[in-house]
């Protein structure tokens, strides 16, 4: 069996000194084999003092964040995880070995499941697992401007330093836009939806709807940089559907079907905070931090 390519996994966090243990705790039961790394980058420099721990705070975004963990280490692929994954002890072997990425290939997009709360769980989370939120089959499937959500992505090292690596200065949809650059580079890219991790989800409403609204900041930088990938939605058609939305909601409520309640009342409100981010600057907010 031809020996799996070396990795490099490189984790973003912008949390307390109590969640960034929490997630080197979870990064870790990641099995490492000759040659592999984990770097776990504390964007807001809270003080934690572990070898695989990399203090990256001077910009607030996991962009910055991720291209220093990336600069930390010499292996052959960067894997890309959020910190808000749980991933699978196996993870590198299902990505990177069964099998061997073909040589054009500059980009894997890992499986994303969403957190499975059941139909007993919170709204937010319970809406984001009927939807399927955090799939890569969402971005993937979108033909030329098919892209890898960094939440779980591997790419090439060749491929990441020829293309600049991502740019830091976003908050969102760098991972677009390194995934389009890196395929006008000549390299493809590839899906590994068996490789998976469980993406842990928003719990509140409030929490969900500012993510969307930060994700259509970043849509629109994106349509801004490579025009014609994320074209805003009309708003007269959006405020009608919308309406129509709501009140099969509404409809589904009264007769307690709660799964079609959930996605009815909050459809609307995800797809107009997504469209009213766009109108919002996609840079870091001075003296905030994000993951």
């Amino acid at each position: 069996m031809e020996r799996r390519a070396t990795a490099d996994i490189v984790v973003p966090v912008a949390a307390s000194a109590d969640g960034l243990r929490a997630v080197l705790a979870r990064m870790r039961a990641i099995e490492l084999g000759p040659g592999d790394t984990l770097t776990v980058v504390d964007n807001r420099g809270v003080g934690v003092d572990e070898p695989d721990v990399l203090v990256a705070a001077a910009v607030a975004t996991s962009y910055f964040a991720r291209n220093a963990g990336a600069a930390r280490g010499s292996a052959q692929w960067l894997v890309f995880l959020d910190a808000d994954v749980r991933p699978p002890a196996d993870l590198l072997d299902r990505l990177l070995a069964d099998p061997v990425p073909d040589a054009a290939v500059g980009v894997i997009a890992g499986g994303v499941l969403d957190d499975p709360v059941g139909a007993r769980g919170p709204a937010a989370a319970r809406f984001a697992e009927l939807q399927a939120t955090m799939a890569q089959d969402a971005t993937f499937d979108r033909g030329r401007w098919g892209f890898a959500k960094t939440a779980h992505a591997a790419v090439r090292r060749e491929a990441f330093d020829a293309a600049g690596g991502f740019r830091p200065l976003v908050r969102s949809g760098g991972d677009a836009d390194l995934s389009w650059r890196i395929r006008d580079l000549g390299w493809t890219l590839d899906h590994r939806p068996a490789a998976a991790v469980v993406h842990t989800s928003r719990t509140t409403i409030p929490r969900m709807l500012a993510q969307r609204f930060r994700h259509g900041s970043g849509a629109a930088w994106l349509d801004r940089e490579h025009p014609g990938s994320l074209p805003p939605r009309r708003w007269p058609g959006l405020v009608w559907w919308g309406a129509r939305r709501a009140a099969a909601g509404l409809a589904a409520a009264a007769r307690r079907d709660r799964d079609a309640a959930v996605l009815g009342l909050l459809d609307g409100p995800a797809v107009w905070a997504f469209e009213l981010g766009r109108r919002v600057p996609n840079r870091p907010r001075p003296g905030r931090g994000r993951r």
